[in-house]
């Protein structure tokens, strides 16, 4: 029998997976950081810093009492998160190493097909001497390994020790051992990712089904294409394979969407009991990065939530709908708009350009206080002393 679940129960549900439900203030720490971090899976690593960046902003949008401090401690010191890629660069939980050398495998074969098409021939002869290089010398940086004739460039023009780095990072030989002014600090993985992490095997069959449970566990319901784009390890048809051969573990359910119409889904039935009740999410408007893992799937967040959003940094500014880098407001259940803004360190202010508010939603005298109230949270946490609203920034509104 198919589960009939309306939409605000759905949104509810998904936000609580998502760790998007629980009060904002309650303490954290650093063993909380870890948990949150392990309940999400992953939190992407991004270098923009328009107002923080997206690592900070995520874990800071579900908890204030987060401190940037805890996260490289545990990167960096504990060992219990790593860096790596899921859709994108992102910290990971040490303790899913095991599962991301079947990720290393199968991206090894790709970039050999791929990077040889886009750098040329040879682009592979400095891979075992900048390994060497590592293992004798220790950790690195791309800098260090730069060719002196090199002429430079970016991403698409790396010189071949980069070239090397990167390569072995992916198919993780190297393990980032740390940041230095966010730039990667590269060093064998095996003296990065503690034992206990690094050298445990896990079988194919073993590795697809934690990459479909894990995944299903955490955005709560889902279709085979959703449960493969979440940790991007897997494809649709492993995916579609597992949940046809799962079938007595998963509840079909009906996810109702705000146009009207619904979506068949899976949700795992030994959840159901927790899921199906998901709490109230408090009152107050969060600013989301435009990388939070809410809005990452952007056809779910449009199915879900009514909200269309995409990330206009590469579009000409003559054709940007909003702005270079919008944020998106999130009040309880529902996402309310998106407002553009920049911290400007030199004068200590969080400068705010410009509001807009989804159809339907009223910038009423309370909406306009919670808001208020979050950007001054906001300010204070990028290390800004206040607020600066510019002349028209309701015109939005």
């Amino acid at each position: 029998m198919t589960i009939l679940i309306e939409n605000e129960r759905a949104r509810r549900m998904f936000l609580e997976r998502q760790g998007l439900a629980a009060a904002p203030n309650r303490a954290l720490g650093l063993q909380g950081l870890q948990r949150l971090i392990e309940d999400l899976g992953f939190v992407q690593v991004d270098s923009v810093q328009t107002v923080e960046r997206a690592h900070h902003q995520i874990l800071f949008s579900r908890n204030q009492t987060y401190r940037r401090e805890d996260l490289v401690r545990l990167l960096e010191k504990e060992r219990s998160l790593f860096e790596h890629w899921t859709h994108d660069a992102s910290v990971i939980p040490s303790a899913f190493f095991p599962y991301w050398k079947h990720r290393f495998v199968r991206r090894e074969a790709k970039i050999m097909e791929n990077w040889a098409k886009w750098q040329g021939e040879g682009f592979d002869r400095a891979f075992e001497a900048t390994y060497q290089r590592i293992r004798t010398l220790g950790a690195t940086m791309s800098r260090d390994v730069k060719a002196e004739d090199h002429k430079g460039g970016g991403w698409w023009n790396w010189h071949p020790s980069k070239t090397a780095l990167e390569f072995l990072w992916h198919t993780g030989k190297l393990a980032i051992a740390r940041r230095e002014n966010f730039q990667k600090v590269y060093d064998l993985a095996e003296r990065v990712i503690p034992p206990h992490h690094y050298e445990p095997e896990v079988s194919h069959d073993e590795f697809v089904d934690w990459a479909c449970r894990s995944a299903l566990s955490r955005l709560g319901f889902a279709t085979h294409g959703e449960i493969a784009a979440f940790w991007a390890l897997v494809s649709p048809q492993e995916a579609k394979t597992w949940v046809d051969s799962h079938r007595e573990e998963l509840q079909l359910v009906s996810i109702a969407c705000v146009d009207g119409t619904s979506r068949p889904s899976f949700a795992l039935k030994e959840q159901l009991p927790a899921i199906l009740e998901p709490p109230v999410p408090p009152q107050r408007i969060r600013v989301l990065s435009p990388f939070d893992p809410l809005l990452r799937d952007r056809n779910r967040a449009e199915r879900l939530f009514g909200f269309f959003y995409r990330i206009e940094i590469f579009v000409p500014e003559p054709k940007r709908q909003y702005g270079y880098y919008v944020f998106p407001l999130l009040e309880a259940d529902r996402m309310i708009g998106r407002i553009d803004m920049k911290a400007d360190r030199k004068t200590s202010l969080l400068g705010v350009k410009r509001l807009w508010l989804e159809p339907g939603v009223k910038l009423s005298t309370g909406r306009l206080e919670r808001l208020n109230a979050e950007l001054l949270r906001l300010a204070r946490f990028t290390g800004v002393e206040g607020v600066n609203y510019a002349d028209g920034w309701l015109a939005g509104a």
